[in-house]
């Protein structure tokens, strides 16, 4: 039976690289693998066809002798074809470890793991000022640090730990499986190579212990929610010699009363009387930075924005600062006196009949209706 073409069988290109070459094998071995597929014969043939691929492909003197001169090129039985076994002297076990290495935890070499501690996040609640403007925060983290009457080694005082007897210290024991040889983490020993046999009476052996830390937090200006600060080192310990992982405070900006936030720009509803808006004026309006007037023109109408440039936010990342945006509401009077209610009154008095234009949204809508009734006439 002619065999295909091993480019075909890794579904790759032939101007593929090392790497796209391995992924594909990664993918493709792992889909046929006689472990996931037990007594599946066709997977079995799959699989040595993808690792027969491999092997030639990821061989640099192989795959140009495959490109030149085909199956031929790599064929031990022919004239000028390479010979000595997979990868050019290399077994399946060995193109199995090396692309398999890392999913079932181990480094290759032999080599004793460290862990890096565990990251933590933590959510800090601040207002909007404080956001705006930057501060400092005083917080308490519950986390795991390494234990200070062993300093992290988990072994009692005036003892250390001891090569783990399983795996030897490498941290990986080797499993047989047909021709096929697995790296995995030890079992006894978690990858780290060592064994306590005199456990620390204050951590029982861990090496951490469960400690409150204090941190002070730089809240930079501009912040705003949804943002995290890296603070590096503070997160858990790795234990035994390991690294610490960071911690993320995640920023969470509580409602202000007065003013919501979008990005840059910051909105405002202000509330004005009835004379206001009709005679014009000014009025003081709150910002982050103080009490600023505003000119409020004659004949304003309820819901008219106005901009105040620069008083908004300046962002974290930079740039310039954003604007206020001011609504204005007008406020429709109650709880009326009667000489109020009679000057009202008057007032309303002198404006029936009139076209002036006093009222032009009023006039309009009317307008509209008188349209849209005589349209059905």
């Amino acid at each position: 039976m002619a065999k295909r073409d091993y480019y075909e069988v890794l579904g790759v290109e032939k101007a593929a690289s090392e790497d796209d070459i391995k992924k594909a094998y990664r993918k493709a071995a792992m889909k046929f693998h006689p472990d996931r597929n037990p007594g599946d014969k066709t997977s079995e043939e799959k699989f040595k066809e993808v690792s027969e691929a491999y092997e030639v492909l990821s061989d640099e003197n192989k795959r140009a002798a495959y490109d030149r001169h085909g199956h031929a090129g790599v064929d031990p039985n022919m004239a000028g074809g390479f010979g000595g076994g997979p990868a050019g002297g290399a077994n399946f076990a060995d193109i199995f470890g090396d692309v398999f290495g890392d999913i079932f935890g181990a480094n290759g070499r032999g080599q004793q793991r460290t862990n890096r501690g565990s990251d933590l996040r933590y959510t800090l609640e601040i207002s909007l000022e404080e956001a705006v403007h930057g501060t400092k925060v005083n917080i308490r983290v519950p986390t795991l640090v390494d234990c200070e009457t062993c300093e992290g080694s988990g072994a009692r005082k005036g003892s250390s730990p001891v090569s783990c007897t399983t795996c030897g210290g490498r941290g990986e024991v080797r499993m047989q499986q047909g021709f096929f040889s697995v790296q995995q983490t030890c079992p006894t020993c978690r990858g780290k190579g060592r064994m306590i046999k005199d456990p620390c009476p204050a951590c029982r052996g861990q090496g951490r212990v469960q400690k409150e830390k204090n941190l002070e937090v730089k809240i930079p200006a501009g912040v705003d929610t949804g943002d995290r600060i890296r603070l590096a080192g503070e997160g858990e310990s790795g234990g035994a010699g390991g690294m610490a992982g960071d911690l993320y405070v995640q920023i969470v900006v509580r409602e202000h009363n007065l003013f919501k936030r979008d990005g840059a720009d910051l909105f405002c509803e202000v509330p004005i009387s009835f004379v206001d808006a009709a005679l014009g004026g000014e009025i003081e309006i709150p910002t982050l930075d103080g009490r600023v007037k505003l000119k409020i023109p004659e004949g304003s109408q309820s819901g008219k924005q106005f901009r105040l440039r620069g008083k908004g936010v300046s962002p974290v990342r930079g740039g310039g600062p954003g604007d206020m945006l001011v609504k204005v509401m007008v406020e429709t009077p109650v709880k009326l006196n009667k000489r109020q209610k009679e000057i009202l009154r008057e007032f309303q008095a002198t404006m029936d009949g009139e076209s002036d234009g006093h009222t032009p949204q009023k006039d309009s809508f009317f307008s509209a209706v008188r349209s849209f009734f005589e349209g059905k006439n």
